[in-house]
């Protein structure tokens, strides 16, 4: 889909960097992909090619033209989807454990996105099928999709900030918490064992606020909200804790028994193939709008079930 923009560099962006000015004058577009442009000759200025770094002077003639290729290798699917909010610049989904957000090399078809272009097929246009944060295959919860460039863009810069966008989870934890606290630790790939991430002296920024919902022997119900998003972060930090998720086939090592667990409780858990982690809030400024937008979703039934055998086995 070829887009054709004229426009002119205004006074009030004289002096800056040419890459910060179109991301302004263009704000559908990140200054990522702006600046891919630009270097690709997408972007010129009074007919010319610049350079992202270069300073603009004011009253320069910019003129846009550039391919936006849509996504042919992701088919649409005919799978169901728990839409809660949907305009036309947002959906917000509640997605159901053992879903994969995005197609790939173990997983081509059967994804959460393959239902989304079915469901929108527009989407197929918009980077990662509208997708700016994901959940793990096996985490269960809420998610908000861009439906739009604009609101795709808008939607990063939130997610970027680590402000605009809160994110709360329910988990169940291995180990009585005595309270809540703050994970602030630096995330980054496994030194040796790739398929896991781990804290490191080298890794991203990372912090997690938890609170304690309610104590049982050998577990504890938590809420974990995310102040930044990496990969794993919860389940991460709640390890680098020693209190691993339960379920968890990555991070939760040998699955623990406690003593005197009645056959409920020990079925629950052999049973439970999952880490119990559940998005269960999600509240954000409206990319468009800028109303604010809270959602809400109720513990899944496997999540309920372990929580009731818990709470039996406490009395």
């Amino acid at each position: 889909m070829k887009k054709q923009y004229l426009s002119e560099i205004p006074d009030s962006l004289i002096g800056i960097r040419f890459d910060l000015a179109l991301a302004r004058l263009f704000p559908d577009y990140s200054r990522a992909r702006l600046q891919s442009w630009i270097r690709d000759g997408g972007i010129t200025v009074d007919g010319k090619r610049i350079r992202p770094r270069d300073f603009t002077r004011g009253g320069e003639r910019v003129q846009l033209i550039v391919t936006l290729e849509e996504n042919n290798t992701w088919e649409p699917e005919a799978l169901p989807l728990s839409i809660l909010q949907e305009d036309e610049h947002i959906l917000v989904i509640d997605k159901p454990a053992g879903l994969v957000v995005h197609p790939g090399a173990g997983n081509p078809s059967g994804t959460l996105v393959n239902a989304l272009l079915y469901h929108d097929p527009r989407l197929a246009a918009i980077p990662r099928a509208g997708v700016v944060h994901r959940l793990d295959k096996d985490t269960s919860g809420l998610m908000v999709v861009a439906r739009t460039l604009e609101a795709h863009k808008q939607l990063v810069d939130l997610l970027k900030s680590h402000d605009h966008i809160q994110r709360e989870y329910d988990a169940v934890v291995v180990g009585a918490l005595v309270s809540g606290g703050t994970v602030d630790a630096p995330i980054g790939r496994h030194p040796t064992q790739r398929i896991k991430m781990a804290v490191i002296d080298r890794g991203r920024p990372a912090v997690t606020h938890y609170r304690l919902v309610r104590r049982f022997p050998s577990y504890t119900h938590i809420r974990a909200r995310l102040q930044t998003g990496r990969t794993h972060q919860i389940r991460v930090h709640m390890t680098h804790l020693d209190h691993p998720l339960v379920g968890d086939p990555v991070y939760g090592g040998r699955q623990f028994l406690p003593r005197k667990a009645d056959a409920k409780l020990i079925h629950i858990l052999q049973g439970f193939k999952r880490q119990a982690l559940h998005a269960s809030k999600l509240s954000f400024p409206h990319p468009i709008s800028h109303q604010s937008h809270h959602f809400e979703s109720p513990l899944p039934g496997d999540f309920s079930a372990l929580l009731d055998a818990l709470a039996q086995y406490s009395e």
